[in-house]
């Protein structure tokens, strides 16, 4: 260091001036007169530059703190969300799935007394059956199928038919009212309709038939039965 060495340099001339004067004096020799100085060593260590030195004073070494890339952590925070979110989802899809092969899939369009069945009555053709029950019971799509009418139609008042997947159509006649749209897909046991006392009625009932995919209808009960519903 530039400061060391003038510092070392200084202290050396005054030592120097001091043995020229010590020499250039009377009452005796050079020799006699000349004091011992320190080692530069010593005397550097003295100052604090350089000289013996335990190592007692060495300046201490912080430890250095090591540095968090934002970055990485931001990506890592993301990919444990990502992870969270798929597994939650992963677990959804699984509940949704159990639940769909748990759920029925034919029930009992109403509940209420069955009145009358399919065949001969009154010199005509009843085309379905009949279960009774008070103005404003629910009724129900008998299975999953879409909405292919719904509104008024002559001896019903109004009805709902609804095309299932094999083809059949099942048909639900006059009801009070209908909550469901042409068009609409519908699960079995989903509300479409209510009980109702209109068109060509002898009281509140719905009427209830089963159309092949020719469109020929058929003997609900048989139908229903097969798909273990009994009325």
């Amino acid at each position: 260091m530039v400061v060391a060495a003038v510092a070392v340099g200084a202290f050396a001339a005054a030592a120097a001036g001091q043995t020229i004067q010590a020499a250039s004096g009377g009452g005796g020799t050079a020799a006699d007169e000349i004091v011992p100085l320190a080692g530069v060593n010593n005397a550097s260590a003295a100052m604090g530059v350089g000289g013996d030195d335990d190592g007692s004073d060495a300046p201490e070494l912080l430890a250095m703190t090591r540095q968090v890339d934002g970055g990485v952590e931001a990506q890592k925070m993301a990919a444990s969300e990502r992870f969270t979110q798929a597994r939650v989802q992963r677990a959804a899809q699984l509940k949704a799935q159990q639940d769909e092969a748990a759920r029925p899939k034919y029930v009992r369009p109403a509940q209420g007394t069955f009145t009358s069945g399919f065949g001969a009555r009154w010199g005509v053709t009843h085309y379905g059956v009949d279960i009774a029950n008070s103005i404003g019971t629910p009724i129900v799509a008998v299975a999953d199928g879409v909405v292919i009418e719904a509104g008024p139609a002559s001896g019903f008042g109004l009805w709902v038919r609804i095309q299932h997947p094999d083809g059949t159509i099942s048909v639900y006649g006059h009801m009070n009212d209908f909550v469901v749209r042409e068009g609409q897909q519908v699960k079995a046991g989903q509300l479409i309709a209510h009980i109702g006392n209109r068109g060509q009625s002898t009281g509140p009932h719905l009427h209830f038939e089963i159309w092949d995919a020719a469109g020929r209808k058929m003997n609900p009960l048989p139908w229903l039965n097969a798909r273990g519903i009994s009325l």
